[in-house]
Order: structure tokens, then sequence, then C-alpha cells
């Protein structure tokens, strides 16, 4: 998850951003920035080829001050 977490700091353009594990779910993390909880992260092993995929969901109330 380091590399992932590295991956995404400098993607999004912060170093605020951390992935941070689920303590009873191992195949995903929780992906915040700051404190602030933005999406998911979930690993899929599909045929030996490792994949991360990132979910985040963008509330209407989040967009009232944009």
């Amino acid at each position: 998850m380091v590399r992932v977490q590295a991956y995404m700091r400098k993607v999004f353009g912060t170093k605020t951003l951390s992935v941070r594990a689920r303590p009873k779910i191992k195949d995903s993390a929780e992906v915040y920035v700051g404190e602030d909880f933005v999406g998911t992260l979930t690993v899929d092993n599909e045929d030996g080829e490792l994949c991360y995929q990132f979910q985040m969901a963008i509330l209407e109330l989040d967009l009232e001050d944009v």
C-alpha cells in the first residue's frame, strides 16, 4: 500500500493523502485527504495480475462551495 499511496499522492498532488488498512477487511483500504475520508481502494488479483481500484463518491453537498 505504500507504493499505491505514493502514486496517489503524486497523481492528486497532495502529501496529506493517506491509504489506511481496514481492520477486518484484507482486500481493501480507506483513502483519506488529511482526516477527511474520500474513498476506498480495492485490491484485485485476477489471473495473477495485481490491480488497484479507487472508488470515490461525490455528494451534491460536496459541490456547494464549487
